[in-house]
């Protein structure tokens, strides 16, 4: 009997024991401090203006008011058109843990199309757990004017080739390397090619030319001759212009005279350059056509109307036999 009482007694303290544990871990969790978040303001900025497109720079102000909990927080960047209604662009960062009083400016970058408005949503998450979200509306990006610098086109080389020398003069002809690193195809562009002596900055020949419309990332070869003095050092110039303003620079040399270092690198000396050496000669020369098209054509006439007088006099003879 005593045993039985005794085991009874061990039985109520061990369930004794749990329900306090049990009762203690949902105490502590009940003081554990829910988190509460705010989305204090968005400031939104354009960083570049392009003939199509606009990049713009989104600020998101983010504010932890309580919680002690440590979870790792995310802000959500959603672009919707105000147009259509429809997901255009979204944009998640990791933001970790923030502490309870801390404000934490997020900015986040955004390349939209110039067409109509737009509204731009910021949703932050701890986990899984949306806490606070955030609204900022743009318009009329399609009014905003592009950067004026802002063509799409670069200069990425030049090459020179001697074409003839002649009273002392070279013709050299150029060919320029553009490429069109925008977004759409390009407009067409007046363009400036000089040619300058490098020591005294004479001008000794200018040419007019234009870049045509260019499709997005591809490359064209626009060529030019200049004519210049032999045994010189130029800089060739390359200059695009948009209406009245230049918009793209491009530089190239031709060196006809260089200097070259003395041995012991205390002076320099010209070294002479014999330019015909460089001088292109077309392989051939193309006949007319249309010469070619006499000559062929003489054998073949002459043969027909042998066949035709022929068939006539059978025919004749036949009739008076």
């Amino acid at each position: 009997m005593d045993k039985e009482r005794i085991k009874l007694i061990r039985v109520l303290f061990f369930l004794f024991i749990i329900l306090l544990f049990t009762s203690g871990s949902g105490c502590i969790r009940s003081f554990e401090e829910e988190s509460y978040y705010n989305i204090r303001d968005m400031d939104i900025s354009t960083d570049h203006t392009g003939a199509s497109f606009v990049d713009l720079n989104v600020t998101t102000y983010i504010e932890k008011s309580f919680g002690d909990a440590e979870k790792n927080t995310s802000l959500l960047l959603k672009v919707y058109s105000r147009e259509s209604g429809l997901l255009k662009v979204q944009e998640k960062i990791e933001l970790g843990v923030l502490k309870k009083g801390e404000t934490k400016a997020v900015s986040q970058s955004l390349s939209l199309p110039k067409t109509g408005g737009y509204n731009i949503r910021s949703v932050l998450f701890e986990g899984e757990t949306q806490k606070s979200s955030g609204e900022i509306k743009v318009y009329n990006l399609d009014f905003l004017p592009a950067d004026v610098q802002d063509i799409g086109l670069e200069i990425s080389e030049m090459d020179f080739r001697v074409k003839k020398i002649e009273d002392g003069k070279v013709l050299i002809e150029s060919d320029i390397y553009i490429a069109n690193e925008g977004r759409k195809t390009s407009s067409d562009f007046r363009t400036l090619v000089k040619v300058r002596e490098i020591d005294a900055g004479l001008l000794a020949d200018k040419v007019w030319i234009q870049t045509g419309e260019i499709k997005p990332e591809a490359t064209v070869i626009r060529s030019v001759n200049l004519t210049m003095p032999d045994q010189y050092n130029y800089a060739v110039e390359v200059l695009i212009w948009n209406n009245d303003t230049i918009v793209r620079r491009g530089e190239g040399y031709i060196q006809l005279s260089p200097e070259v270092e003395i041995k012991d690198k205390t002076a320099t000396e010209t070294k002479r350059i014999q330019t015909s050496e460089f001088e292109s000669v077309d392989d051939y020369e193309k006949a007319p056509d249309e010469t070619y098209a006499e000559e062929s054509a003489a054998p073949g006439s002459s043969l027909f109307l042998s066949t035709v007088l022929l068939c006539l006099a059978a025919i004749l003879r036949r009739r008076f036999e």
